[in-house]
């Protein structure tokens, strides 16, 4: 199944660092296979609010999401974003192709038989 690492930046003050971590983080993702997904293109709000931009990195599994997060490769280039990019990283488990949120919503009742809507 997919996991993601999920970056909501906010505050970039535009420093050399940032530009030698973008240059640098392709060769820590491609032995975990992530690839971008999603990495700071136009967004839009459709509810509450999203100041900053947006990342998404795509992983084969939770697995290799979290040893690319925890590899050496990647800790050393860590601070010239955190140094200078204010934001929340989280890591992910997706879905797979067939999933079905109707099914979800039967277990979610199944498990709280006293829920009424």
């Amino acid at each position: 199944m997919p996991a993601y690492a999920l970056a909501h930046l906010r505050a970039s003050s535009p420093h050399p660092d940032i530009i030698t971590y973008l240059e640098r983080i392709q060769a820590t993702l491609d032995p975990f296979h992530g690839r971008f997904v999603i990495h700071g293109g136009a967004l839009e709000v459709a509810e509450g609010e999203w100041p900053g931009s947006a990342v998404l990195i795509e992983f084969p599994d939770m697995e290799q999401g979290r040893a690319w997060y925890a590899s050496p490769a990647y800790q050393d280039i860590l601070p010239l974003r955190t140094d200078h990019v204010e934001g929340d990283v989280i890591l992910v488990e997706g879905v797979g192709p067939d999933y079905d949120p109707v099914e979800r919503a039967a277990r979610l009742r199944a498990e709280d038989a006293g829920y009424t809507a």
